[in-house]
C-alpha cells in the first residue's frame, strides 16, 4: 500500500506544535518511511498595518494539519492487521489532540485533486507572498487618503494580485469606478 494524504483535526492555534510533536514521534519510532510528511497548511501574506509592510505566515485551515501516511492493511478490523501498521496508527493517535476527519475506520484519504492545490498555494506564496486583502466584493468602504479622501463606496472587484480595489463612488451625482490600493480604505 502507498502513502495517502489524510486530514487531522488538531486544537486551534496549536497546529505548529502538534505537527512538530507528531514529526518527533514519527522519528522516534523510526516510521519516516510510513509517514513521510506532516504539513501545516499555511501561506505567506503581506499585510500593511500602520503604513508598514509586514510578511506574515497565515494558516490556510486553522485547526487542521495534513499528513501523508501509509496506514497499512486494515482487513475490515478495528485496528490494522500487521504490527508495523498498528505502530503507525498508534504513533498518529499518541499525540495529544489529534483526531482523524470523519467517522469511518479506516479513515478515508483525501483525493489527489484536493491536496495538490493546497500544496501549490503554499509553494507559490513561499517565494512571493500574496497581498492580504480583508475586504471583499460588496463591502462598503470609506477612502481615507488620496484625491477621493472622505468618499464612501461599494467594492465592485478585488484585484488580489495587484493589491487594488475597484470601488464605485458617487462623484457629482454619478457613479464612477475608481481603483484604490486596499490599504487606503477603511470598511464601514
Amino acid at each position: 500500500m502507498s502513502a495517502s494524504w489524510y486530514i487531522l483535526r488538531v486544537p486551534v492555534n496549536r497546529e505548529d506544535s502538534t505537527g512538530e510533536k507528531l514529526t518527533l514521534r514519527v522519528k522516534a519510532d523510526g516510521l519516516e518511511h510510513r509517514i513521510p510528511r506532516v504539513v501545516v497548511p499555511a501561506e505567506r501574506v503581506t499585510e500593511i498595518k500602520s503604513g508598514k509592510k509586514k510578511v506574515v505566515r497565515r494558516k490556510i485551515y486553522p485547526g487542521y494539519i495534513l499528513v501523508n501516511a501509509d496506514l497499512g492493511d486494515w482487513g475490515g478490523e478495528v485496528l490494522p492487521v500487521q504490527e508495523e501498521d498498528q505502530n503507525v496508527w498508534f504513533a498518529l493517535k499518541s499525540v495529544r489532540g489529534i483526531r482523524f476527519m470523519g467517522v469511518d475506520m479506516p479513515p478515508a484519504p483525501m483525493e489527489p485533486g484536493e491536496v495538490e492545490p493546497i500544496l501549490e498555494r503554499m509553494e507559490e506564496t513561499e517565494d512571493s507572498p500574496r497581498m492580504a486583502i480583508r475586504i471583499k466584493r460588496g463591502d462598503m468602504v470609506q477612502i481615507k487618503e488620496g484625491p477621493f479622501e472622505g468618499f464612501d463606496g461599494s467594492v465592485e472587484e478585488v484585484l488580489d494580485d495587484k493589491g487594488l480595489l475597484r470601488i464605485a463612488v458617487t462623484i457629482f451625482g454619478r457613479a464612477t469606478t475608481v481603483e484604490i490600493e486596499h490599504w487606503l480604505v477603511d470598511p464601514i
